[in-house]
């Protein structure tokens, strides 16, 4: 089968972050004998057509190179909100749109897949509507959230999903949000997580680290609230270290916060740490915990899963509730208030069991989100979509 996959983020170089786990996947879908092409932005100048692990990939060039900074920077979201931004991301979607027809031009393409609705999405609608092809859709979590917030996202979203063959997210909490913009059944949307390097989660955690959380130190992630948690279980007599692997705007903020709720000597800031230095970072934690709101997924959940660390996560944390447990090897708070977080840690590191029953279900997901599983999966919807030739659905 011949695909276009789109995205707003691909590997420029080996062990670029950028977008990895499009790469896993296109990778994984070449090594099951398909010819994927991908369609990506050009970086501040550096772009045009390169061949990368196998993988032809367009980088479209959108502005002069020093405004060609909307993709890799994390930042996308935040540059739409003046007009030279949304000249900029105007420009992106209309050369990918030209990118992705010369691609179906080029030859016999059976599909597009797009990633993030916006501008991915939008592409593959435009492109797919001047030369009619099928296209899959999968909403990774940054593009859901704009919807809270605008309007016309919301308008334009709906018209997108809908003109979608198929539409995928990477977790059940991003699949509701997307069939509410959309008005369809959330039957119709096939919850998949896109793949891990699972290879380097193959040691297992003996314990023994106190708590270790992940995350960007932004108030969404409710650190603020960890660290009173802590200082709680401290009163109660139990004095558990804390790692705090990440970086952000909230540090300074945070670490005063620490100081002042007398237990700065207990949480330890270091700072953000490269992706394959993860496992290493999380160690040998006795409990992982991640009280942050409506994520996408939570990706370091299962990167804790999969090291055989339980979790404590938060009933209202969006994607993570598809990973962790209310009991066993996880316990998911009602509110994430101190006196809970404390609760469900000590909960936790009283029941010897939950380091075993983290370490199953760890390997379960090794098995779900390895890339040839992964794969597999987007193999059988992409034949399904292939055969079927729907382009909307109704």
């Amino acid at each position: 089968m011949r695909v276009v996959s789109i995205a707003h983020s691909y590997p420029r170089w080996d062990g670029d972050v950028a977008g990895a786990f499009v790469e896993r996947l296109v990778l994984g879908l070449k090594q099951r004998s398909h010819h994927i092409s991908v369609v990506a932005p050009a970086d501040q100048g550096d772009g045009g057509q390169v061949e990368h692990h196998g993988i032809a990939v367009t980088r479209v060039r959108y502005a002069p190179a020093k405004l060609e900074m909307l993709a890799y920077t994390g930042r996308m979201s935040d540059a739409v909100t003046s007009v030279s931004g949304m000249i900029s991301f105007a420009a992106l979607i209309l050369a990918q749109t030209w990118a992705t027809i010369r691609e179906l031009n080029a030859g016999r393409v059976d599909l597009v897949h797009a990633h993030w609705w916006i501008p991915g999405g939008v592409t593959a609608w435009l492109a797919t509507f001047v030369r009619r092809r099928p296209f899959v859709l999968t909403v990774h979590g940054t593009d859901v959230a704009i919807l809270e917030t605008s309007s016309p996202a919301r308008r334009l979203a709906r018209v997108v999903l809908r003109k979608a063959s198929a539409i995928t997210a990477v977790s059940s909490y991003l699949a509701e949000r997307a069939a509410e913009v959309a008005g369809i059944d959330v039957s119709e949307i096939l919850v998949q997580p896109m793949p891990l390097d699972v290879d380097r989660y193959a040691r297992t955690s003996v314990g023994g680290a106190g708590i270790v959380t992940v995350g960007r130190l932004v108030q969404q992630k409710r650190i603020a609230t960890l660290l009173e948690a802590v200082a709680r279980l401290r009163k109660l007599g139990s004095v558990i270290p804390l790692t705090v692997i990440g970086d952000g705007p909230e540090r300074r903020s945070l670490e005063y916060h620490a100081r002042q709720l007398g237990i700065q000597e207990t949480p330890r800031f270091v700072g953000s740490v490269q992706p394959e230095s993860i496992p290493a970072a999380i160690g040998d934690a006795d409990v992982f915990v991640f009280p942050a709101l409506k994520e996408g997924l939570g990706l370091a959940v299962a990167e804790a899963l999969m090291l055989g660390v339980p979790v404590v996560a938060a009933k209202d944390g969006g994607g993570v509730t598809d990973m962790v447990p209310s009991s066993g090897a996880g316990r998911l708070v009602d509110s994430v208030t101190p006196d809970q977080l404390a609760d469900a840690i000590q909960d936790i590191l009283n029941d010897p069991s939950s380091r075993s029953s983290a370490a199953r279900l760890g390997e379960r997901l090794k098995q779900q989100l390895a890339p040839d599983n992964v794969a597999g999966v987007f193999e059988a919807l992409y034949g399904r979509v292939a055969n079927a030739g729907r382009y909307a659905i109704t």
